[in-house]
């Protein structure tokens, strides 16, 4: 049993660990024109860019949770957050040398690091969830969308000021490093289980468990919303509306802000009506932020449609979570298996509108987040808490 100081001060790590998390991951997301034109890509073309990030977030999730139960979520989130500084570094090499193959192999190990940064701390912040005997975990995902908020933020200052993207990610990945390296200390003790002790469940049946997939699904409903804005929101504004780079930051800051409110009054909604009702009233804020983007009546209501859009796409990702780790001694196992398949949404994403806005333009190819919105509302069913659960 912690004392309520060591509780207090985990809690208070676990936020750090994900407002950081998101800012480096939009610090160049917000950039995404800058970066594209930097190394002289088409639409289709960075959306295969994307696509070496989608990958490897992929490849290295199953890898997470096994991660987590052997080492800690401490040592997994440090591990994670270093392959994510050091890919960093190399997208911004490559963006100053307009050199494709680095910027890709650095979309590779941030992918990589981000999921295992993910999954480690969410299992980690689920744990502290369960200690406090309260709903926390969105609020843990709106200290994520505060510090993407403050990356778009950033970008679009820097933007302005005309400071190469390059610069920006040197310095993300400097701060991130020393950040992590002294938040990780403060996280709930952890214990490693018994040699030769079995795992409570293991991958392999944990893809068996019909409710763990249909989590999955919700998180790949709703991820698919979140990353199609995350990745082509700015570029819509730029391309479909033909703002400048700034209004697109600006776009993609309104997107990420409305997400971090939904994500820090969300707890009370979910815990006055339940996971499930929240998240259906959250499809059709998305649904109808979505039509306003793509309406094409000007900019201001493309702004609104992307506030909107970042209400609606806030809560599946931290419910999602913790629904799959209702039962700690399952957590970081089921957790790693919903996040699979939740992450598939970044695989298909990416090259998905990139192939789309070649045919259809922006505005056109990102009506098919109506498929993972529906997705999510059917899936929606499964985040009902397990009866022996907080």
């Amino acid at each position: 049993m912690l004392d309520d100081a060591r509780l207090r001060a985990a809690k208070i790590a676990v936020a750090v660990t994900f407002a950081t998390n998101g800012l480096a991951y939009a610090g160049w997301l917000a950039r995404a024109p800058a970066v594209r034109a930097d190394l002289g890509l088409s639409s289709a073309g960075f959306g295969l860019l994307l696509l070496c990030m989608s990958v490897a977030a992929i490849a290295s999730i199953p890898m997470a949770g096994p991660l987590v139960q052997r080492f800690g979520p401490a040592r997994a989130v440090l591990i994670g957050s270093m392959s994510m500084v050091a890919g960093l570094a190399a997208l911004g090499a490559g963006t100053a040398t307009g050199t494709i193959w680095l910027a890709g192999l650095g979309l590779m190990l941030a992918g990589l690091g981000n999921s295992m940064w993910d999954v480690a701390m969410n299992v980690e912040g689920a744990d502290v969830e369960r200690r406090l005997g309260r709903t926390v975990m969105p609020r843990f995902h709106a200290a994520f969308s505060l510090g993407t908020v403050v990356g778009a933020g950033v970008s679009a200052g820097l933007a302005a000021l005309g400071v190469p993207v390059s610069v920006q990610l040197f310095l993300t990945t400097a701060l991130t490093a020393a950040v992590m390296l002294v938040t990780v200390r403060h996280f709930v003790p952890w214990s490693p289980p018994p040699a030769g002790e079995k795992p409570a469940v293991s991958v392999r049946q944990a893809w068996s468990e019909p409710r763990t997939i249909m989590i999955g699904l919700i998180m790949l409903g709703f991820g698919f919303t979140e990353g199609v804005a995350n990745d082509w929101l700015a570029i819509a504004l730029v391309d479909g509306y033909h703002a400048t780079e700034t209004i697109g930051a600006i776009g993609f800051g309104t997107f990420v802000t409305a997400m971090t409110l939904s994500r820090l009054f969300g707890g009370e909604a979910i815990e006055r009506w339940g996971r499930v009702q929240v998240l259906r009233a959250t499809v059709l804020l998305a649904a109808a932020g979505l039509v306003l983007v793509v309406a094409e009546i000007g900019v201001p209501v493309a702004l609104v449609g992307a506030l909107l859009w970042g209400a609606g796409a806030s809560l599946g990702f931290p419910v999602g979570f913790s629904a799959a780790a209702d039962d700690p001694a399952r957590a970081a196992i089921r957790a790693s298996v919903a996040g699979s398949i939740g992450y598939g949404a970044f695989l298909a994403g990416p090259p998905l509108i990139g192939v789309l806005v070649q045919h259809f333009g922006v505005l056109r190819a990102v009506l098919c987040v109506f498929a993972a919105l529906a997705l999510g509302l059917v899936a929606s069913r499964a985040a009902t808490p397990l009866p022996d659960a907080r």
